[in-house]
């Protein structure tokens, strides 16, 4: 795909936005409807970032993301476009926002009505039980009310608005519980440790461990108990809708494109290289990968005072990722499955050394339930197991193993697969480091161990001028709900910025991107 024109860009601003992850598309969707001339750049052959598929017999599965939530977040991006989420994909809500396994035979499903979920946890574990989720259920809330406004939909964390917040309400301290681990308030809260590592299990959601994350990201329940959407087809789907759209709106994609440094004139950004010998010119540039590989000098020795916090500070978990087609044996699958290890803080503590856990918890994403529609006999699956991030590239040696492992495990809650999937679907950190440079492999940017974790993300605005910064790597943090809203953050400063200009230079208006 070619560069435009001067011609075609009239007298439109330009922006590059660099990485077509779910951050990259939404940004670059932003700013092309708030009046921009946007090219967007992306390494690979595709649209999505980790949003992508693995071929099958049965059709492409889903590698990546696997549930939509926060669907507020998505309608508010097609809406600055002028359209409906619902016109560009199909959306399924689940009742069932995940169905629980432990080795013992117990089973647990979480609904989207709390007071289903109370009924079904008095059944599990009893009454007790019940009023102790229902508890929860009310902590969760009022944390995700809470910080919703001051920290998630802020540009940057409103650490004073949030403390006069808590003065006003002095519970949300006690349901903030900043004292205490994730790990040791839900031990508090839940007299069955089933429980306990049920809820806990959200810490993962942001690549953590519960006896290493703060309470506080318990609110991560709520944005799942606010609704879960199966898309129709695959979250490939939303990827490929938001690029059409983009492309609808004037956006130029430029896919195999390689960007060898971002340009300064005087401080600021004036362009970037690409490819080796193409030189792209604009005012604004917007970098939505990991912002590490800034701080790294990757993109230029003049931009390792970038986002500094990511060298030193821990990086997140990453992930086997297994996907594949093939025929199973248990019926009484949902959408979303979770097989528990028998020893969960091994697990975890055989992550934070560096090892493939012994005993992992597996989640096993059955692509083709909860559509409404009769089941396929070959089915498309996605196994997630969590891994340690990694800096080497050089591929695991156990990988064999640790394949039969998890088939053994599955077939002991009785879920058989056949054909048996190959090793060459399996998707490991090695293969995420080398997909996602500078990252480690780590899936969700930086660790968020640590009470103050959330506010040591890089934010939108950098110190360059015209340089910003979307992704998960960045404020507010990891998945795609949050992905998306720091597009939001960046797109909304750039226009401001670029209003501003035009209003103190005229001329302003007129510059384009040109190629030199």
């Amino acid at each position: 795909m070619d560069v435009e024109t001067p011609s075609r860009l009239s007298k439109r601003p330009a922006a590059i936005v660099i990485g077509g992850g779910i951050a990259g598309l939404a940004t670059a969707l932003r700013l092309s409807a708030g009046g921009m001339s946007v090219t967007l750049l992306e390494r690979h052959n595709h649209m999505g970032g980790k949003i992508r598929t693995v071929p099958s017999a049965a059709g492409p599965v889903d590698a990546g993301p696997t549930v939509l939530t926060l669907r507020h977040v998505f309608d508010d991006l097609f809406a600055c476009a002028g359209e409906r989420l619902e016109d560009h994909v199909t959306l399924m809500r689940q009742d069932i926002l995940a169905r629980h396994f432990w080795s013992d035979g117990s089973q647990l499903d979480l609904h989207a009505d709390p007071e289903t979920t109370a009924s079904a946890i008095a059944e599990f574990a009893g009454h007790k039980s019940a009023e102790e989720f229902r508890q929860f259920n009310w902590r969760a809330r009022q944390l995700f009310d809470a910080f919703d406004i001051p920290m998630m939909q802020a540009a940057k964390p409103k650490v004073p608005r949030l403390a006069l917040e808590v003065l006003r309400h002095p519970r949300l301290l006690r349901a903030m519980a900043p004292l205490s681990t994730l790990s040791q308030m839900l031990d508090n809260q839940f007299s069955d440790p089933r429980l306990s590592q049920l809820f806990g299990r959200y810490a993962t959601y942001v690549g953590g461990a519960p006896h290493l994350s703060p309470a506080i990201l318990s609110l991560i329940w709520q944005a799942e108990a606010a609704g879960i959407w199966v898309i129709q087809g695959g979250m490939q789907r939303l990827a490929t809708a938001l690029t059409a759209l983009a492309i609808n709106r004037g956006v130029i994609m430029r896919t195999n494109t390689h960007v060898d440094k971002i340009t300064l004139d005087n401080g600021a950004v004036s362009g970037i290289e690409i490819n080796g010998s193409e030189h792209l010119r604009a005012k604004f540039i917007v970098y939505a990968g990991d912002p590490r590989a800034l701080a790294k000098g990757k993109l230029g020795s003049d931009l390792c005072g970038i986002a500094p916090q990511t060298l030193t500070i821990p990086r997140s978990f990453s992930a086997r990722v297994h996907s594949f087609a093939a025929c199973q044996t248990r019926p009484d699958l949902s959408h979303h499955n979770v097989f528990f290890a028998d020893t969960p803080q091994s697990e975890f503590d055989d992550l934070m050394a560096g090892r493939i856990p012994s005993d992992p918890t597996l989640y096993l994403c059955a692509e083709d339930r909860g559509h409404g529609t009769p089941v396929p006999p070959l089915e498309r699956f996605e196994i997630i197991s969590n891994a340690p991030a990694t800096e080497t590239l050089t591929p695991p040696m156990d990988l064999d193993t640790w394949h039969h492992q998890i088939m053994q495990r599955l077939a002991d809650f009785q879920v058989t697969l056949s054909p048996k999937p190959s090793m060459t679907t399996i998707t490991t950190p090695q293969h995420f480091a080398q997909m996602f440079p500078e990252t480690m492999g780590a899936l969700y940017g930086q660790s968020p161990h640590g009470l103050t974790a959330s506010l040591r993300r890089p934010t939108a605005r950098t110190k360059i001028p015209g340089l910003w910064l979307a992704g998960g790597g960045t404020h507010p943090g990891a998945g795609l709900p949050m992905a998306t809203l720091s597009a939001r953050h960046a797109a909304e400063a750039i226009l401001s910025a670029q209003t501003s200009t035009s209003l103190s230079d005229p001329t302003a208006m007129r510059g384009g991107m040109s190629t030199a």
